[in-house]
């Protein structure tokens, strides 16, 4: 089973920038996908963004024109750019990949947004 390791949480202002990374431990060349998902309190995690092999990405109409993910394959790492965050944002941010055989889960990053 692959390891995933988030960075890049911290607490930031409304309007403010984070970048979070996730580093997996083994080659994510052939992952279907790799992505994040968050999980506010008391609620359901759900989705924020996956990039596919071929690089087209889906995004929650939540974050969309906010939040850009990337990977590169080269460093076995997925990005979460996070822009004009918003207090609603507050939550802890899940890397996921799938290599085709599980679905494997980072332990999460606290992101918390003050207005």
């Amino acid at each position: 089973q692959v390891q995933l390791v988030e960075s890049g949480g911290g607490l930031v202002q409304a309007g403010g920038s984070l970048r979070l990374s996730c580093v997996a431990s083994r080659n994510i060349f052939f992952f279907n996908t790799m992505g994040w998902y968050r999980q506010a309190p008391g609620k359901q995690r759900e989705l924020v963004a996956l990039v596919s092999r071929g690089v087209s990405t889906n995004y929650a109409d939540s974050v969309k024109g906010r939040f850009t993910s990337s990977r590169d394959n080269a460093k076995n790492t997925v990005y979460l750019q996070m822009n004009s965050l918003k207090p609603e944002d507050t939550a802890v941010y899940y890397c996921y990949g799938d290599d085709r055989l599980v679905n494997n889960w980072g332990q999460g990053t606290q992101v918390t947004v003050s207005s």
